[in-house]
């Protein structure tokens, strides 16, 4: 025989079960749908733009007589002035709600989280506000790097 609380315990349990399944049901019924081949078509359209302007920029160096390497530093310049530009403008913001991932390519999204923070929290000033947040997303992503980095250049110089 089931003792009158273990009853009333195991009733509680699967009122609860039921609850959260009717709790999810109404939630995939309102739940907007994802428009996902608007959003690939946008992230490869911008990300791809992006990658074309680097890429005339960097060809417009070599045609200008750099050599490769200093062209190739030119160009990572210049796209990532472009990408604070646009941050700073609020260009990038608009960009990356139509583009989604698109924006984020490599050196002018990086150029973004840095700039994006400094100046949501220039407010506060230039110490506590825009040189401690600036580095608020893309601090995580250096110090790995730099420890990446350091880790390889040591298994590098270690192993000849």
């Amino acid at each position: 025989m089931i003792e009158p609380n273990e009853l009333e315990h195991q009733i509680a349990i699967e009122r609860k079960l039921y609850e959260q399944k009717e709790y999810q049901d109404l939630v995939k019924k309102i739940k907007p749908k994802v428009p996902v081949l608007r959003n690939i078509i946008g992230a490869f359209l911008v990300g791809g733009t992006i990658c074309l302007i680097g890429q005339i920029i960097l060809d417009g160096f070599i045609a200008w007589g750099l050599t490769a390497r200093a062209a190739i530093g030119s160009t990572a310049a210049v796209m990532i002035f472009l990408g604070s530009l646009a941050t700073g403008l609020g260009i990038y913001d608009n960009l990356a709600k139509f583009a989604g991932a698109g924006s984020i390519v490599p050196i002018t999204g990086f150029a973004n989280s840095i700039v994006a923070p400094a100046l949501e929290f220039k407010s506060e000033g230039y110490v506590f506000g825009l040189s401690s947040k600036m580095f608020l997303v893309a601090g995580p992503v250096l110090t790995f790097g730099f420890i990446v980095s350091v880790i390889i250049g040591l298994i590098y110089y270690l192993i000849p």
